[in-house]
């Protein structure tokens, strides 16, 4: 099988030899633009038409919810039947502990959750983590409950400034929202927790706990209400869409435009003052070493850092295929601005900038082919202010920063753009043949420092500014999440000899909600199609005659069936 490095090299010297000839299209130029003469390559590029037939492709890419978390309980579409959780079993929700019984209680940590202050009506003998003592009380039993029983949407459980994003803030203390505290999601822990496909750590292998297996009345979501409303676009739900990788947010946005995972070059230069990145170290269970979690308490050294393990001893330092070596896979900050400016603080670590021409991204390939894109942020002009201090605003969620071709005073850098232009494209009918959105802190749905409600009903107005612009008719929508955010879901990804090159050592994860909307879609339904992130890179590459970034995205099916699913 050719290494995901090959390919990278061979779309390198692929795309140099583009951006010698190709027109880069910019924001606003028609799709029917034409590349230089002798192009003809290009000019197909730039003429072709997304499956479907559409001419926009906008990506609305969300914060941390698993599919059963946000869209288990979606019911059928037009009659068609969506795997949500009511086709869980038992063996798909009971947890169990570090030691491999089972719970009989969910312990919380949460400050709304806990007993107290909610009733103790369920005790469990298994031991906390630093109790002296065996055994503890919950209002909880051991399976999937529902998050809006005990957090409404009024309730002032969202942080304030200066409050914790991660441990959670009681009811009466902070902004409304109905947040709740945050939840761990990480490679080495996403890996423990889905156990081979049994999906039952999940709360053994968090550091909120029982938390895990809370979900939202989905049919009281804003997007869901606003879908069943008259004269709202039609949709096809995707139930089999997973995470390109395992872990968090810095890694899926990199897989979301590179389909790898990014190379932690530790010869590259990084800002004055700041710290490098550190190799994790794993226990026998896979676990980062020194872990103590409420309910999974490790041993040795702490090893919970940014980049892979270290590769076996008297071999190759960095090997892709075997996920070891400097593979940056947690939260690292970009080497160019915005970033966390507190380099006191040692857990903030950066790495340096990827070099486009050994490992080039979606961004560097639709511009060697005359395609237009932008990848737009919510407060990025705010962001990148002089003394900025954009509290929500999160660097490692802007994945065209981390390369060469992206840093200030270089081509890529007009395709950074603000969500507010965005907003006013989809409007007034400029959008650009490719968009990726990403929404401000307080409005991504994030647990910890974002309400899930206040998300959704942003995400509805962007559909509205879309679905009801200049371009609405020929515009396509996907509309997904990076990560599972440490939430539960029921449907094992896939893995394994079966899954072949759609499945590697780092992912796919967890199963995350997915959408595609379109004005012009002609019927709403349910595409059972196994995806992931990397899905939506094959639908540009397939459309728009591009070589695949790795091979992941060379593996996997693109969103056609899911728009012949809508009707088009």
């Amino acid at each position: 099988m050719t290494s995901i490095f090959n390919l990278a090299r061979e779309n390198a010297k692929r795309r140099a030899l583009l951006m010698a000839t190709a027109v880069v299209v910019t924001l606003g130029t028609s799709l029917t633009a034409t590349a230089a003469a002798g192009t003809a390559s290009t000019s197909v590029a730039a003429n072709a038409k997304l499956p479907g037939g559409f001419k926009h492709l906008v990506v609305i890419y969300l914060e941390n919810h698993s599919f059963d978390n946000l869209y288990g309980g979606w019911g059928s579409v037009d009659g068609q039947h969506v795997d949500g959780r009511g086709d869980a079993t038992s063996g798909d929700t009971t947890q169990v502990a570090q030691d491999g019984t089972t719970f009989s209680c969910l312990f919380q940590n949460d400050p709304n959750l806990a007993t107290p202050p909610l009733s103790s009506d369920c005790s469990d003998s298994h031991q906390i983590t630093g109790a002296t003592t065996s055994g503890f009380a919950s209002h909880f039993t051991n399976a999937p409950f529902r998050i809006d029983d005990y957090l409404g949407p009024d309730d002032t459980t969202c942080p304030k400034a200066g409050q914790s994003t991660t441990a959670g803030v009681p009811k009466g203390s902070g902004d409304p929202g109905g947040c709740t505290r945050d939840l761990v999601h990480r490679f080495y822990q996403e890996q423990y927790q889905l156990d081979g496909g049994k999906q039952d750590r999940y709360v053994t292998g968090s550091d909120a706990a029982g938390l895990s297996m809370g979900y939202y009345d989905t049919q009281q979501l804003p997007i869901y209400r606003y879908l069943h409303s008259k004269g709202a676009p039609n949709y096809v739900l995707a139930d089999h869409f997973f995470q390109a990788a395992f872990g968090g947010s810095f890694l899926n946005h990199q897989w979301l435009i590179a389909a790898r995972t990014p190379y932690d070059d530790p010869n590259g230069s990084v800002p004055a003052g700041t710290n490098r990145t550190r190799q994790s170290t794993i226990d026998t269970a896979g676990m980062p070493t020194g872990l103590k979690y409420p309910l999974y308490n490790g041993s040795g050294a702490a090893g919970d850092f940014e980049d892979t393990v270290p590769c076996p001893a008297g071999g190759p330092v960095d090997i892709y295929d075997q996920a070891c070596g400097r593979y940056a896979v947690n939260t690292v900050q970009p080497s160019s601005p915005p970033y966390n400016t507190n380099f006191t603080n040692p857990n903030v670590r950066f790495m340096p900038l990827i070099n486009d021409t050994d490992y080039p991204n979606i961004g560097d390939e639709l511009s060697a082919s005359g395609v237009s894109w932008n990848w737009y942020s919510g407060h990025w002009d705010a962001a990148n202010k002089p003394g900025a201090s954009e509290r929500l605003f999160q660097y490692h969620h802007q994945p065209f920063n981390y390369f060469a071709n992206y840093a200030p005073g270089q081509p890529g850098r007009d395709h950074l753009r603000d969500e507010s232009e965005f907003e006013t494209a989809a409007r007034n009918g400029t959008l650009p043949t490719v968009s990726f959105v990403k929404p401000y802190g307080d409005e991504n749905e994030h647990p910890g420092y974002a309400s899930e409600p206040t998300g959704s009903d942003h995400l509805v107005e962007l559909l509205k500014d879309i679905t009801e612009g200049d371009s609405a008719g020929n515009t396509l929508v996907v509309v997904t999440y990076d990560e599972f955010g440490g939430q539960w879901d029921h449907v094992a990804p896939p893995s394994g000899a079966s899954a072949g090159a759609t499945a590697d050592k780092w992912g796919p994860g967890t199963r995350i909600p997915a959408m595609i909307v379109g004005r012009s879609l002609t019927r709403s339904g349910v595409d059972h199609t196994t995806y992931d992130t990397t899905s939506i890179l094959a639908t540009i590459e397939h459309t728009f005659d591009l070589r695949p970034l790795s091979t992941r995205d060379a593996a996997v099916n693109d969103l056609g069936n899911a728009i012949r699913v809508g009707g088009r």
